[in-house]
């Protein structure tokens, strides 16, 4: 450098940030405790054309939540996005919490909340057990059945739960858990039915020993379903422990207590999956019996 030239400054480096494509979206009211918390480093777990699941960094649940388009299935653990789902795979980062979700290149504002448990008012026993056979033909009728083949865990929990058996119940469920294929195994499907349902139906039609009955279940199921099953099905088991449930699902329930028409509703819930509506059905199915059956057992 000669004496007296000043020295050149060195213009700082410009790295490209990457795009970020804002997207609106509705949440399950499940999910307050992940979205409204700090933000949280999470990892993309799966990733499908209608549906995406993020697994966040948290020891309390739920911890896995569903990044769904309008066409997709209203879990009662998913953000409704208004826009597309391109550009996710699984393995990627993410953070959740703020309000927000990114990943992918997407960052998912929540503006409206939805509530994956609303009530169903109140049903007569008389009314549930005329639904029930209803929705029995058009289960026995279709061609999608359950996962699981009819006896052993499944006739225990059915019989355990029209008795009030808590202990045969219990042993039956934890059976159940995790038992199949899949990402939902079919064992925690018809677990997840048979909750919500117990909680929801037994709550509408007054049956008190069908809501004990979801709380003990509850408590069994949700106590190691980390460790039993897949963090997509954990997360739905801790769900239905709740009583929240998919649309589906709450459909074929209203369609039960007499708010809308059963027959589509029962249809549409079968359509789901390979055999996850099937499955949940079965557990829907097995509640209603079990609500109606300690109902009688109450009036003696």
């Amino acid at each position: 450098m000669a004496v007296g030239t000043r020295p050149r400054s060195r213009r700082p480096v410009q790295t490209a940030q990457p795009e970020v494509t804002y997207l609106s979206g509705a949440a399950a009211t499940s999910l307050r405790p992940l979205l409204e918390a700090p933000r949280r480093p999470a990892r993309v777990l799966a990733a499908f054309p209608l549906a995406v699941y993020l697994e966040v960094r948290t020891e309390t649940e739920p911890r896995v939540l569903a990044l769904v388009s309008g066409e997709a299935t209203r879990l009662p653990n998913a953000v409704v996005l208004t826009g597309a789902l391109e550009g996710f795979a699984p393995g990627d980062d993410a953070w959740v919490g703020d309000g927000v979700v990114e990943a992918g290149g997407r960052a998912v504002r929540v503006r409206r909340w939805w509530d994956p448990a609303p009530p169903l008012g109140s049903v007569s026993r008389t009314a549930l057990a005329g639904s029930l056979p209803v929705l029995h033909d058009i289960c026995v009728s279709s061609p999608r059945r359950p996962g699981l083949e009819s006896g052993g865990a499944s006739a225990l929990l059915s019989a355990g739960c029209h008795r009030g058996s808590l202990v045969d119940a219990i042993t039956a469920a934890e059976q159940l858990m995790g038992l199949g294929p899949g990402l939902t195994p079919s064992g925690d499907d018809m677990l997840a039915g048979l909750l919500v349902t117990l909680r929801s139906v037994g709550t509408a039609a007054g049956v008190g020993r069908a809501v004990w009955l979801a709380d003990w279940l509850a408590a069994a199921v949700t106590f190691d379903a980390r460790t039993r099953t897949t963090p997509i099905s954990a997360t739905l088991l801790h769900c239905a422990a709740r009583g929240e449930a998919g649309l589906e699902t709450l459909a074929v329930l209203r369609g039960l207590t007499g708010r809308q028409p059963l027959e589509p509703a029962a249809h549409r819930l079968l359509r789901l999956g390979h055999t996850s509506g099937a499955d949940l059905a079965w557990g829907i199915r097995t509640g209603v019996s079990a609500v109606l059956g300690l109902g009688e057992r109450d009036a003696e």
